[in-house]
């Protein structure tokens, strides 16, 4: 079984945000190929949201963070997957991002939050919705 496919998955999108911008990597090799996607991944068993954040954010672009706050929850059901988002903002505590997990991430940028992408991950777009108080679509 493959959360997201058989039953629900719960996903963690870390939402670092500096100078106005958010940080976004270029999807790759899974559902939302193409999109725009705040790094994040699954929660595994046992594992706090704020863990969670912390290790998706050093496996796939390289830093420490520092979890601020859970800012959204959220139940998404996209690209043949249903997963409950939960989003998590953080500051970058140490290092500079890099892409960590090429086969997973082609691309990352710093996007101003008024002139985001418009192939937005559906996720991460509610993450983003959730963060700028706009109504979830």
């Amino acid at each position: 079984m493959k959360p997201g496919i058989d039953y629900v998955g719960v996903g963690i999108g870390v939402m670092i945000v500096q100078n106005g911008k958010v940080l976004m990597q270029r999807r790759e090799g899974s559902h939302g190929a193409g999109t725009w996607a705040l790094p994040g991944g699954h929660l595994e068993l046992n594992e706090t949201f704020e863990n969670c954040a912390k290790r998706e954010a050093s496996e796939e672009i390289g830093v420490k963070i520092c979890p601020k706050e859970i800012i959204s929850v959220s139940n998404n059901i996209a690209h043949e997957r249903h997963y409950v988002t939960i989003g998590v903002l953080a500051d970058i505590a140490e290092g500079e991002p890099k892409i960590m997990e090429p086969d997973k991430c082609v691309e990352l940028k710093w996007f101003a939050l008024d002139n985001l992408p418009e192939n937005l991950f559906h996720a991460s777009a509610r993450v983003i919705a959730h963060y700028k108080g706009e109504p979830l679509g």
